[in-house]
């Protein structure tokens, strides 16, 4: 199969459609708006809807209607705008509507700038909005991983009915690398027994709802959510591995940060430092197995992230004191040099020895 140059937006736009998403209802944000942008002429070509609608509060809105109505359906938006989706994010999992949700983060917080940053990773992984609940959050890094994510991403939310997060950064966005696009996929648009979708011969209409006044009733919607996030967190952790072969101190990193991280690893390899890497490809289900095996058998953990340091209170608690866990970060849209990485890497294997 032949490959072609796609930038990173447009790439999500083109594995949407080719994971059989034909809704798409969302707001242009720097550094995002390419991906609207694109599937404003894509949808129509497929036969698909593209609405740009007023706001992102509207926005996620129209997503719950059609979810609701049992299509494959997205948004996309970057962080200012993500934060004004948040509750209609809480009511899509109160309602257990799949959709995917697209974030390509860029410095905060507020306004902040429109340089890549990963300061999202609390509003992504931990429930955002409101209530107790949890998005699958996947976190490519690289524009054929986007592609092949996207279709993952659609085929987790339809299978979880949950809301699934791709979580990437402004640099992801906008870079362009040569990618192998897959079939177009075709789907069944609201094939699903649950979806408020017409009659059907069934003597039951489906409601979709996220209000339970009564809390006996709203405990028990908890304890279901619940019940299932404990399935997806035993099946569907995801991480990469690289060269941890008798690694001493393993980097714990995701997106554009773990590819500078491969290269800072390379670099303290060839120097003789026994460097290894851990990318999370979920963000949650975050891969605590992982850690806490390599926790045993490794002078340190190092965690690098374009933010204050958000990724490493899970790195920690999945250490859980086993090992030491330290932090590098750059935040408001600086992105880490490999030198500074390994600078970091170098500093804290100069003693040797395991504390």
């Amino acid at each position: 199969m032949s490959k072609i140059l796609m930038k990173g937006n447009e790439a999500i736009g083109e594995g949407a459609i080719r994971a059989g998403c034909r809704y798409f209802f969302g707001y242009p944000i720097t550094p995002q708006s390419e991906l609207p942008h694109y599937l404003a002429k894509r949808m129509p070509e497929v036969g698909g809807v593209f609405l740009q609608a007023e706001s992102e509060v509207s926005a996620i809105n129209m997503v719950y209607g059609a979810a609701g109505a049992g299509m494959r359906v997205m948004t996309s938006s970057s962080s200012p705008g993500l934060s004004l989706m948040q509750e209609g994010i809480s009511y899509l999992v109160g309602a257990e509507l799949p959709c995917v949700i697209v974030n390509i983060m860029r410095g905060g917080p507020g306004l902040g700038n429109i340089a890549p940053a990963q300061g999202d990773y609390f509003q992504s992984t931990k429930g955002g909005g409101h209530g107790d609940y949890k998005l699958i959050t996947l976190a490519p890094e690289s524009v054929q991983e986007i592609i092949d994510l996207m279709a993952k991403a659609f085929d987790l939310a339809d299978q979880y009915r949950n809301p699934v997060m791709l979580l990437g950064d402004g640099i992801l966005g906008q870079m362009m690398e040569p990618v192998e696009l897959g079939e177009i996929k075709e789907v069944k648009q609201a094939d699903k027994p649950w979806a408020a979708s017409g009659m059907k011969g069934r003597s039951n209409s489906n409601i979709i709802n996220s209000l339970y006044i009564n809390p006996e009733d709203c405990e028990k919607l908890n304890e279901k959510l619940f019940a299932k996030y404990a399935e997806i967190t035993d099946k569907e952790q995801i991480w990469e591995e690289y060269q941890l072969d008798g690694a001493e101190i393993v980097l714990v990193a995701y997106g554009t940060a773990a590819r500078i991280c491969k290269s800072a690893v390379d670099k303290a390899r060839a120097k003789g430092i026994k460097a290894g890497l851990i990318r999370p490809v979920t963000l949650w289900p975050f891969p605590a197995k992982v850690i806490a095996k390599i926790a045993q058998s490794v002078n340190c953990l190092l965690t690098v992230e374009m933010s204050m340091g958000q990724m490493v209170e899970d790195v920690r608690l999945a250490a859980n004191g086993v090992c030491p866990v330290h932090f590098y970060g750059r935040s408001g849209g600086m992105v880490p040099e490999v030198a500074e990485v390994l600078a970091k890497i170098e500093e804290l294997t100069a003693g040797g020895d395991r504390e």
